[in-house]
């Protein structure tokens, strides 16, 4: 029998990271935005990476990096796992990296101890989920799902260039290629993605790796609040037409629907006054609200309440209160037999299983229109994400990738040529 080579190696998983933190354009955080010299270096790292763990590489014609390991049928449906490389401005090292470096790491796994499975395992490394350059999520993920259009290669970011024109800029001539990169179902076994959880439910119950059961639905408005503005000397309170006070007591009945329907969430995430001086009385008030939930009806009914409770305050107070919704997505639920399987693998590795709703979008979103997705989470400090301080231990990564292993290996079956079993 052939002795199996070291374990995961998390310090390798570290270290690879600390690497892919210097592609950036500021050096507070990392800011690595697709289609740039930072997004080349970043590159040509985890094509490095890839080769080393005995994968042929290749990009798509939307810059995804894919490093393919062989199965024992190789035209068996591969199993995908992937996360981004991109970020946000300033972000923390981890979101997105850490799913395609422990990806590798997986392969490298399969790789040093000789085992084939069944299915042709493919990494990938999505070249835009965050959205910051050209203000849509998912890029990446979308042309693999085939949702991504040709309206899409016309967006611009903020100097007027387009997707088109940026692939261009990177070497590929032809930015139609995009539909190439599209996927079938028949090609594709399943999707797996690992992230960091950017919440503080794992660091509360002190488990390193959790479950995802699914990611929660987003609905959002914009509100306006229309008072009556007057001087803030002479016109009695009692009397006011106040869009600020308005806006509090409405703001004050979003967080009590959402205490009472949780794990819904909901956010007034922007909101301006105006006109804005100290001794004016605010006449005018614009606002956002982010409403998530895994549960459709549950989320509805939670904004259905919050627009009646709009009605009756601005009966009560004299004003005009008038919402639009701006952006609706729906939830994606989690493969039942897959997460089954990271269930027996977090116990199998001595962990307590956790099971989360994701508030964040991935690109297992996207990906969910072409195949079954499944996500693991591993605990992040502080919960802290989109941040410098964003942060993970080794020791965390490690027991993320090794749970991502154990899964990976029931999904696709184990075979190997050269270990007696």
């Amino acid at each position: 029998m052939v002795k199996l080579q070291q374990d995961i190696d998390a310090k390798r998983i570290s270290t690879r990271i600390e690497e892919l933190a210097r592609c950036s354009s500021t050096t507070v955080g990392v800011t690595r935005l697709p289609f740039t010299i930072e997004s080349t270096k970043a590159e040509r790292l985890v094509e490095e990476w890839m080769k080393a763990a005995g994968m042929s590489v290749r990009k798509d014609g939307l810059n995804n990096m894919i490093g393919r390991y062989e199965g024992k049928n190789p035209t068996a449906p591969v199993l995908m796992i992937g996360s981004h490389l991109d970020s946000v401005i300033e972000a923390g090292k981890y979101d997105g990296i850490l799913g395609v470096i422990s990806g590798i790491e997986v392969v490298q796994y399969l790789y040093d101890n000789k085992i084939v499975l069944d299915n042709p395992i493919e990494v990938v490394g999505f070249c835009d989920e965050e959205g910051v350059r050209f203000h849509s999520t998912f890029l990446g993920s979308k042309a693999i799902a085939g949702t991504f259009t040709p309206e899409d290669l016309e967006r611009t970011d903020e100097n007027g260039i387009t997707i088109a024109e940026a692939l261009k800029a990177i070497g590929i001539s032809d930015p139609d290629a995009y539909k190439h990169a599209s996927r079938t179902p028949e090609e594709l076994l399943a999707y797996l993605e690992l992230h960091i959880e950017q919440g503080p439910v794992l660091e509360k119950v002190n488990e390193a790796v959790g479950v995802v059961t699914g990611i929660a639905g987003a609905t959002r408005f914009s509100f306006d609040i229309i008072g009556k503005p007057g001087h803030a000397g002479t016109v009695p309170v009692a009397i006011r037409q106040d869009a600020l006070l308005g806006a509090s007591e409405l703001i004050s009945f979003i967080e009590k629907i959402a205490l009472e329907n949780v794990p819904l969430v909901a956010t007034v995430g922007k909101l301006t006054v105006s006109p804005g001086a100290s001794n004016v009385i605010p006449g005018f008030v614009t606002g956002t609200l982010d409403i998530r939930d895994l549960n459709v009806e549950r989320k509805q009914k939670a904004i259905d309440a919050i627009l009646i409770a709009s009605e009756r305050i601005a009966e009560t107070r004299g004003l005009q209160i008038t919402f639009e919704k701006v952006m609706e997505a729906d939830p994606v639920y989690c493969s039942e037999e897959i997460m089954t399987l990271i269930e027996q693998s977090i116990s199998e590795q001595g962990g307590s299983v956790i099971k989360l709703v994701s508030g964040a979008g991935h690109d297992a979103m996207a990906m969910a229109d072409v195949t079954d997705v499944a996500m693991i989470f591993v605990r992040c400090k502080d919960g802290l994400s989109h941040h410098p301080d964003e942060f993970v231990t080794d020791e965390d990564m490690g027991a993320g990738a090794k749970v991502l292993l154990s899964t990976v290996m029931k999904i696709a079956g184990k075979q190997s040529n050269n270990i007696d079993d």
